[in-house]
Parts: structure tokens; C-alpha cells; sequence
């Protein structure tokens, strides 16, 4: 799979000057590492001041080692640890979920999946568990399927998984609870990530579907549709009743937020209770936003991409559009970008030095990224420090942490590909 266009050969100096294996240990390069939350910010990823320094980093130099957990898998999206477990469910886009022992690497296919529309960028994509676990053992997927004309949207559904007996695992009752409409032809552009919030509502990004009409009536823009937005849902996939548009007969109930184009990494920062996410740009322009319920993230009316093959903008900048929300970090047209797949915020003791950074994965740039956050909100300042596990040249699908060690997993986007961990030194 490839996210297109893959953008790979703006990015050869990033790989290039990536540390030796193991080591996180060397300095951000000036100029590829992205932008603050404005445009002509600091490219160091600072707070966007021009000239500002980046702020000190605690979590520089940490030593770590990298593990193979399990292979074998084909183009693996997404982790999720079952709590009171210790095991790992493992989704695979041509429709495959697994459950994986950490402990010794065994795998067991789940059965209960549903039929996917594994074409493009679609197939099955997020898993996550419900935040009652053991208690309500729901497991909630989200994927692309298919309607009796071909055409695919990002669904969700759930089911409940069943371990006893010792049989194999098995997902009991699957059915889908949301479909966002409309559906669409083509096979870019689902998103799709899924996480429970603290209150536990459940977020859902869907892509634009790859939508080309780049005008204000773009389906990221129409919130009459559930294309290009944040749904925000009951558990049981009813649209949440405290939603910004219940009461616009014009907008579409489950819109928390819009003017999205493909959010895949999506993730709560504990401290603070906030949703945030990392959202593909057209060519470079990729974001890092924080999740305002009812705001407009622009898409496509206001980008920091460059058109594709081109280092012309691709549209006025956030700055320069009243009514839409600015990134609270971006790379800039002309940067290489940082196509992200998957995102958490560290709270683990295995690297007490990274607690409260965000991790996410980036596809083409083939590396880990890591991030501190200063402040709150739309406020905060957002700096990319060095990159992880860059001399892999592994697509990075998916980032979590394990619960009872806080290790860090990583799924790799291929088609043989091995799901490890960074543990420390």
C-alpha cells in the first residue's frame, strides 16, 4: 500500500542523517523537521516565533534497544492492548485480526471480522477497547466496505471477544454501529482512526475519500456529510447527544469537528483530557491539531501543502482564512512533510525522560517521530526532537504502549512485516 503520492524523495536527507542503530542520540535537522503553528515559524518545530529557540529537551540521548515481537504480518494498522491481559490485538488491511502474546510472540487469529473493501488505502484499519474492559468486552473496528455498487465508505463496528473455554479467540456478534455517509468511489482517503475520550465518548476520524471539487463546497466543508471529519459517538455508535450540531437540521448529528482530509493518528493527551490527531496534507502540509469541539481545521480552503509536484501553495494559510482552526504544528509547503499513521502520548516508567511526549508514525519519511508539548490546547508549543528507529527503513502504521512494562510497540507498514517494541538500553 502506498499513500499517494509517497513523497519519499524529499525526504532522503532525513534517513540519511538518522542515528546509529539504537540510539536515539543526534541533533534535529534544520529545515526537514517541520514547522511551528504559524507559517514561517521556527523549522525546528518551535512555537512558530521567528528566530525563537526550540525549548530544552529532557528526553534527548535516551539509549534503547529495538525488539522483534512477532512477523509475518501484511500491512498491519493498528495495536491495541487488552487491559487485565497483557495481549495485543493486531488489525491487517486485507481484513485479518490477530491476538499476540508479547511474552513469547505466539499468534492467534480472531475470528468475527468483517469483510473488508481491501483496495487502495481501504481495508480494516483501527481497533479499539472499550474502556470497561474485561467488564464489557466490546472490541470496536473501523474499516472500508463496500456497497452493492462498489462504492466504500469508513465504517464502524463491534462485537464482543470471547476467550474462554480455550478455544480460539473469536468476536462475537460483529456489527457495524455507523457508516459514515456518503459513500464514494475510489480507494484513498477512510482515514481512519478510533480512540475512546475520557469521558468515554468514541472519536472516529474519516478521510474526504480523496474529494478533488477543492472549493468551499468540498465535502470537508459540507457538514451535512460525515466525509472529512471527527465523529464523536456513544458506545453503542448513536451520535453523541452533546455534539456542536444536534440541532441543525442541515449538519450531520455525529460531526464533533471538520475541514479534515485524512486524519490517521489520533490520540488523548492524558494530562489535559484533550483529543488530539496527525492529518495528511496534499504535498507536505501535514498537521499536528488539537480537537476543538465544532471547529472548522480548514481542509481545503485553508492548507500549508504545496500542490502535488509543484512548490506552489496549495491554498491560503490557516493565518490567512478567518473561521478555521491553525495547527498547533505543521511542515510547511516545500519542508518533505511528515505523513503520519498513528500517535500516543507517552505515560509509561521504561523512559520516564519521554513521559508526556507524543509519538507518531510517519510512512514515507520511514521513521518514528517523537514530540514535546509545552502548554495547552491551541496554545501549545509542539517541537519535533530526534528521530526513533530512523536507520530501519520501516513505514511506521501504528505506535502503542504496553500498559504494565511501558514499552513501545510499533507496527510496520508492509507486506511482511514484524511488530516490535523499543525498550530500554
Amino acid at each position: 500500500m502506498t499513500d499517494l503520492p509517497d513523497r519519499a524523495d524529499r525526504r532522503t536527507v532525513l534517513r540519511a542523517t538518522a542515528g546509529l542503530a539504537g540510539i536515539a542520540a543526534f541533533p534535529a535537522v534544520a529545515g526537514c523537521l517541520g514547522g511551528g503553528g504559524s507559517p514561517g515559524g521556527d523549522e525546528a518545530g518551535g512555537s512558530g516565533d521567528d528566530g525563537g529557540d526550540a525549548p530544552p529537551d529532557d528526553g534527548a540521548g535516551v539509549a534503547y534497544d529495538v525488539e522483534t515481537v512477532a512477523e509475518g504480518f501484511e500491512n498491519p494498522w493498528a495495536l491495541a492492548f487488552l487491559p487485565d491481559d497483557g495481549r495485543l490485538l493486531v488489525t491487517e488491511r486485507p481484513g485479518r485480526l490477530s491476538l499476540v502474546d508479547p511474552a513469547d510472540g505466539a499468534v492467534e487469529a480472531v475470528a468475527g471480522a468483517p469483510e473488508v473493501f481491501a483496495e487502495g488505502q481501504g481495508g480494516l484499519l483501527d481497533v479499539a477497547v472499550h474502556p470497561d474492559y474485561p467488564a464489557d468486552p466490546r472490541v470496536y473496528l473501523t474499516y472500508a466496505a463496500a456497497n452493492d455498487a462498489g462504492e466504500a465508505t469508513t465504517h464502524v463496528g463491534t462485537g464482543r471477544l470471547s476467550l474462554d473455554g480455550g478455544d480460539a479467540p473469536v468476536l462475537d456478534e460483529f456489527e457495524p454501529i455507523r457508516v459514515a455517509e456518503p459513500f464514494r468511489g475510489g480507494a484513498n482517503h477512510f482515514g481512519s482512526r478510533a480512540t475512546f475520550g475520557p469521558e468515554g465518548s468514541l472519536f472516529v476520524t474519516v478521510g474526504d475519500r480523496r474529494d478533488t471539487d477543492f472549493g468551499p463546497d468540498h465535502v470537508s466543508q459540507d457538514r451535512s456529510n460525515e466525509l472529512g471529519a471527527t465523529l464523536r459517538l456513544t458506545p453503542d455508535g448513536d451520535a453523541h447527544p452533546d455534539n456542536p450540531f444536534v440541532d441543525d437540521p442541515d449538519a450531520a448529528d455525529a460531526l464533533y469537528s471538520y475541514g479534515h482530509r485524512n486524519p490517521q493518528a489520533m490520540a488523548v493527551r492524558s494530562e489535559t483530557g484533550r483529543i488530539w490527531q496527525c492529518e495528511h496534507g496534499e504535498e507536505d502540509g501535514d498537521e499536528i491539531n488539537v480537537i476543538e469541539r465544532g471547529g472548522d481545521y480548514g481542509w481545503p480552503v485553508a492548507s500549508e501543502a504545496c500542490r502535488y509536484g509543484t512548490d506552489d501553495p496549495f491554498a491560503p494559510g490557516h493565518e490567512d482564512r478567518d473561521g478555521v482552526i491553525a495547527p498547533v504544528h505543521h511542515w510547511p509547503c516545500g519542508s518533505g512533510g511528515f505523513p503520519p499513521s498513528g500517535a500516543v502520548f507517552y505515560d509509561g516508567d521504561a523512559f520516564p525522560e519521554w513521559r508526556g511526549d507524543l509519538f507518531a508514525g510517519t510512512l514515507a519519511a520511514r521513521y518514528l517521530g517523537r514530540f514535546t508539548v509545552d502548554g495547552d490546547g491551541l496554545d501549545a508549543t509542539v517541537t519535533e526532537r530526534e528521530p526513533l528507529l530512523a536507520d530501519r527503513g520501516w513505514r511506521m502504521r501504528a505506535v502503542a504502549v504496553e500498559p504494565d512494562t511501558g514499552n513501545l510497540y510499533v507496527a510496520v507498514d508492509d507486506d511482511d512485516a514484524p511488530v516490535a517494541r523499543v525498550v530500554p538500553t
